[in-house]
């Protein structure tokens, strides 16, 4: 790979045909599957700090990755990437479906990871799907009638969403995400006597989600990840760090309901910090 950083959409496709020439050019040979072949997916996760990318075949996880925290994706999504393929034994032309992290999360992560997705779908001519970030963590951690997926925003602030979770995994909003403080989270979902509690924004601020609990007088408890439990209380999800094997597992789902062709746009929330500049001069 060239010591060169890629970061925009145009230096990806450069890279790509440069990195790939011959994958890229044999790939009307690689593309067809054989019938009842399951999908070949490529996910990444650039929304959280470390992130991660995922190779699956279906819903078999055939390589993945956990990135470094203290190292911008910049620098790591594309060694991640060659590191899974690697790994598997296949080429970016083997791919059949490229998904990634839409958000919300870090501004400049979505945008790595977005236009990365991109362009890997444009120049080998493959679908890509954006799965949004509070969607798959909710998905961690197994089915749930009401389920409060949270991801530290920065500035002691937290994205925040009410899903429910299927027995088969399918997920479903039951409000929009928002942007709020830890406090303003609890208060907003504090009604809900049954509730379960994830992501890294939740454990970020489980001593406050369990005071709240007992001021509610609500039993309250932290659980493995996948936990059956049985639904009483609020609980607090174990962590799954490696949010890319959700973001497959999500990416299969709406694969497989005709959803790929979707347009891939960003989820922010809020607005970014220079865009809040803006609108204060």
């Amino acid at each position: 790979m060239s010591e060169e950083k890629p970061k925009t959409i145009d230096e990806y496709k450069r890279w790509l045909k440069a990195e790939h020439k011959e994958e890229i050019a044999d790939r009307s040979a690689t593309r067809g599957r054989t019938i009842g072949e399951m999908p070949l997916i490529l996910s990444f996760d650039t929304a959280t700090l470390g992130g991660s990318v995922c190779l699956a075949r279906g819903e078999t996880i055939l390589a993945s990755v956990m990135g470094d925290p203290n190292i911008s994706h910049s620098n790591t999504l594309l060694r991640d990437i060659n590191q899974v393929l690697k790994t598997a034994g296949v080429t970016l032309s083997d791919i059949d479906l490229f998904a990634a992290a839409a958000g919300p999360g870090s501004f400049t992560g979505l945008r790595i990871g977005l236009a990365t997705v991109m362009a890997f779908s444009m120049t080998l001519d493959r679908a890509c799907i954006g799965i949004p970030t509070l969607h798959a963590i909710a998905h961690s951690c197994g089915s749930s009638n009401v389920v409060v997926a949270a991801q530290p925003a920065g500035r002691g602030e937290v994205f925040a969403q009410l899903l429910s979770v299927s027995s088969d995994g399918v997920v479903t909003e039951l409000d929009a995400p928002s942007h709020v403080s830890p406090k303003a989270m609890i208060e907003k979902y504090g009604a809900l006597t049954n509730l379960k509690w994830a992501g890294e924004g939740a454990r970020l601020y489980q001593d406050r989600i369990g005071d709240a609990a007992h001021e509610r007088t609500i039993e309250f408890r932290d659980e493995p990840l996948n936990s059956a439990g049985d639904g009483r209380g609020w609980v607090v999800a174990g962590r799954e760090a490696n949010l890319a094997k959700e973001i497959a597992a999500l990416a299969l789902q709406r694969l497989e309901c005709g959803a790929a062709g979707e347009p891939l746009r960003a989820i922010y929330v809020r607005p970014s910090d220079a865009e809040l500049k803006e609108q204060c001069q």
